[in-house]
């Protein structure tokens, strides 16, 4: 069971810090995705930081269980509200991926859970 919970919080920590890295990067694609969803560019920082601090809560809960059972209720609740995001807006091609990375937050709440 182990083996699953390290498995998903390394696939979750990689997407988290390419999508951080790609929002820092502010590219055409992200800056007109973030004003399609009414996200204001000065939300930009915090959401860096939201998915900076998720990769590095669910890592250390490999070693300290409640902290990656906080960090995945984190990460679910960011990613459910991503997909609130999107759909408001009649996106759902954008909100697909989203609702995929909040069932594997979920998982990670259930994985690390069960591994305490």
């Amino acid at each position: 069971m182990f083996v699953s919970l390290a498995v998903v919080t390394v696939f979750m920590s990689a997407v988290l810090l390419v999508s951080a890295g790609a929002k820092s990067l502010r590219t055409r694609h992200i800056t007109e995705q973030m004003s399609t969803l009414g996200i204001p560019q000065g939300m930009m920082a915090f959401l860096i930081g939201a998915q900076i601090a998720g990769a590095a809560g669910a890592i250390a809960g490999l070693w300290w269980g409640p902290v990656g059972i906080a960090a995945a209720i984190g990460l679910t609740l960011y990613f459910a509200g991503a997909v609130a995001s999107h759909l408001r807006v009649g996106d759902r091609k954008g909100a697909l991926p989203a609702v995929v990375l909040t069932m594997a937050s979920i998982a990670l709440i259930a994985l690390r859970a069960a591994t305490l």
